[in-house]
Order: structure tokens, then sequence, then C-alpha cells
């Protein structure tokens, strides 16, 4: 991914609770940056707590990009911040030569570094009748639907998964096309150096972090600011660890000792799912967040 200028994209990953956000506040004042934030949903203003976004002092620590600046109810999609995120990154490299991104989302992240194919973005009327058609005739009848008219991409979706049946499905409505025809998974070029730096601890650090975490949350008020969104449960934005399993509570399906706890069970699964994506890619070079001198140095001699 090396090009021949100087110019560099640091991409500081890791999995939830590692203590990315500390570390990357160190990176950024010391090279004098901001943050390019890649998270998919501390992008939402209303959700500051459940996602552990960059609190107003961190903030005024260090300038951060993607954070708070979409509402629930906003479309978006890892295209859209693959346009977004390389236009701060440009900018950012014509200013200093050298950016920094951060976060856990892995879509995001594999969108800046590697490209994401060209799909279509789908227009308001497919996406409100798709919506209106899974409501009205439920998931089955939709999966079998994409059987029908992609089924190539029947075999490898996640048919227990609402949103990427129906993305799929609003692609060939949209343009008489299947979806597996847009999917070429070229790696893309990009005019600058990607170092990619990967945060870890042991294993069962990580899962003592993630609990003590959202004891932290529900301290901080994460049942009300879950109350305040509840309305608007029906939203993808809000098919996420911490609000899920609070509606199950407010839907009088659990107790709220169970929800929490399920909060940090399902936290962990999903830090080992993200680790186990993360651990696919060669290029990244790993540390413990606790090695900040370390990691300074390395990025130091790699310029």
């Amino acid at each position: 991914m090396a090009s021949s200028n100087k110019n560099t994209l640091i991409v500081i990953l890791g999995p939830t609770g590692v203590g990315k956000t500390e570390t990357c506040l160190r990176v950024a004042e010391y090279f004098h940056i901001p943050i390019i934030n890649a998270d998919s949903r501390q992008i939402f203003a209303e959700l500051p707590i459940g996602t552990a976004a960059p609190t107003v002092e961190q903030q005024l620590r260090v300038k951060h990009f993607f954070v708070g600046s979409l509402h629930l109810e906003d479309y978006y999609s890892a295209s859209m911040y693959e346009q977004d995120a390389l236009a701060v990154i440009e900018q950012q490299l014509q200013e200093q030569g050298i950016a920094l991104m951060s976060g856990g989302s892995m879509m995001y992240i594999d969108a800046v570094c590697n490209g994401i194919d060209d799909i279509p973005t789908v227009n308001d009327e497919t996406r409100e009748t798709m919506k209106r058609r899974l409501q009205e005739e439920g998931l089955p009848t939709l999966v079998e639907e994409l059987r029908q008219l992609d089924p190539e991409h029947y075999q490898i979706v996640d048919k227990n998964n609402p949103r990427r049946v129906v993305h799929a499905l609003e692609i060939c409505h949209q343009t008489g096309k299947t979806y597996t025809s847009f999917r070429t998974n070229q790696v893309k070029e990009r005019p600058f150096r990607i170092m990619k730096i990967g945060l870890n601890r042991p294993r069962e650090e990580l899962y003592d972090r993630i609990n003590r975490r959202v004891d932290e949350m529900m301290r901080q008020g994460l049942e009300e600011e879950a109350r305040h969104v509840y309305p608007k449960r029906h939203l993808n934005s809000l098919n996420t660890v911490g609000y899920r399993e609070l509606f199950d509570y407010f839907d009088g399906h659990c107790t709220l000792e169970e929800a929490v706890f399920k909060i940090k069970s399902n936290t962990r699964c999903y830090m080992r799912k993200q680790l186990t994506w993360f651990k696919k890619d060669g290029t990244i070079r790993w540390f413990s967040p606790d090695n900040i001198e370390e990691i300074l140095n390395y990025i130091t001699n790699s310029q």
C-alpha cells in the first residue's frame, strides 16, 4: 500500500474496550493533528453514552471528525463514509503530510483503506417501499424473494439480518441487476501510505474492562439515553449492543439486571468478532495501548 510520496495515514484500530480513545488522543496531541473517527455508531448525536463516544472534554483536547455529526434518522453507509473520510484525509495530508484515523468499525476502516464496491445509493422511494414490505410481509418472505432474484448472494448473506437482506433487494429492485453484480471486491489504490497500528490486551483483561465500562455507562445514564431513543427503536442505527438489550427490558422481556448482563455478554462477543476480523490483516502492527512511547517511536521512525 506504499506510495511514492511521504504522505501517511495512520490507522489505529482494535476491539471495543481496549483503550483506543486515550491512545489516539496522545498520538494526535503529539503530532498536532485531528482524529478522523471510524465508528459507525459514534457518528450519531443521540448515542454518546452507549457508544462510548469521545467526551466534550476529549473533543476540546483534539478536534474529531465524524462524532455526533448525524442523527438517527439520517441514512449513512460505508461507501458514503469512504467518500467523506477521504476528503478529510486529503485535506489533512495537504496541510501536514500525516493524518490519523481510528475506530472499531471494520467496514468503515476497510472502506477507506481498501475501497468499497461502487454500489448505487438507494433512493428514498425504494427504501420506504422495502421498509414497509419488511414490516408487512416479514423477513422470511423477503429472504425467499432474494433467493429467486439473486441466488448467488442468497448463498452468503446473513439470512437473519434484515438490513443485509433488505439492502440487497433494494439494489435488485432499483437497478434491475443482481446485488452480486456490483460486488467486485477490488482493492483500490490510495495515493498515500497506510500505517495500521492494532491495539490489544490479554483476553481476560479485555473482558474485565468491558464489564466495568458497561457498569460505568449505566451510572452515566445509559438507561435514560435508551429510553429517549426508544420510540425510534425500529431504526437500523439502534440495532446496536446496549440499546437492543435495554429495549427488551422496556418491553418487559427481561429484568434490568438481565439486560445489563446481556449487554456485557454481547459486547464481549462483538469484541471477539472484531479481533477475528482484524487478525486476518497481516499489515497490522500490534501494540499494548499502555506502550504509548513505543507506538510514537514506531510512527516516527517509519516516516
